[in-house]
């Protein structure tokens, strides 16, 4: 009987997965967060283990799945990409992977997942000066939003909600901001292509992947 060889080791959930075959129509989704979560975990980017971030701060719940999509960075090309859509100038990277929120009917209570996410469009978010994309993704299959092809199919409610929650996750009450938040447009699937594209070259030009 022949063997099969396994890797001992799970997938580092940045570097060891693929943004997926049908990337940027259909890209993998690994998913952080959930709106049941009472505080915010990300990745560990050392270990890829989630990690407690903070907790929620009071009413701020991620009104979506979120997570990131693999072998992508927020650097050179993206920034490039929001200063020609902005006009601003002096514009830089997160050097963070890119964000994605997730839209499905069904009840997803954990994260540390990996799901199928078609993006529909994003928010161009500029976080202290820095280029912070957040694409905005349907669950591929869901029967609720499989009609939503583009942000313009998104209700209002469901935008200003979503915008609300990035504009003040890191706000407390009663304090002032650290730094200028901002989201300058919301975008289409083309725009949310272009951008996922540019991340993964910018990931492609600051990382080595050893097979």
């Amino acid at each position: 009987m022949s063997k099969v060889t396994v890797s001992s080791y799970m997938s580092h959930p940045w570097h060891g997965i693929s943004s997926g075959t049908d990337s940027p129509k259909i890209v993998n989704a690994f998913i952080e967060m959930t709106p049941a979560d009472t505080v915010k975990y990300e990745i560990d980017k050392a270990t890829g283990f989630l990690k407690v971030d903070r907790p929620q701060k009071f009413s701020n719940i991620v009104p979506a799945l979120y997570g990131f999509i693999p072998r992508t960075y927020c650097a050179e090309e993206v920034a490039e990409y929001c200063m020609k859509k902005t006009g601003r100038q002096n514009i830089s990277g997160d050097k963070d992977p890119i964000d994605i929120c997730v839209l499905t009917e069904r009840n997803i209570t954990h994260g540390n997942i990996l799901i199928p996410a078609i993006p529909i469009g994003g928010f161009r978010m500029i976080d202290g000066g820095e280029a912070d994309d957040k694409i905005i993704a349907i669950l591929k299959g869901d029967e609720v939003y499989s009609g939503f092809h583009s942000m313009e199919d998104c209700p209002d409610s469901l935008i200003n909600r979503l915008k609300h929650y990035f504009l003040t996750y890191k706000q407390m009450p009663g304090e002032a901001p650290t730094k200028e938040t901002e989201i300058t447009h919301v975008y289409g699937s083309d725009e949310a292509h272009e951008i996922i594209k540019r991340s993964m070259n910018d990931y492609n030009n600051h990382f080595i992947i050893e097979n």
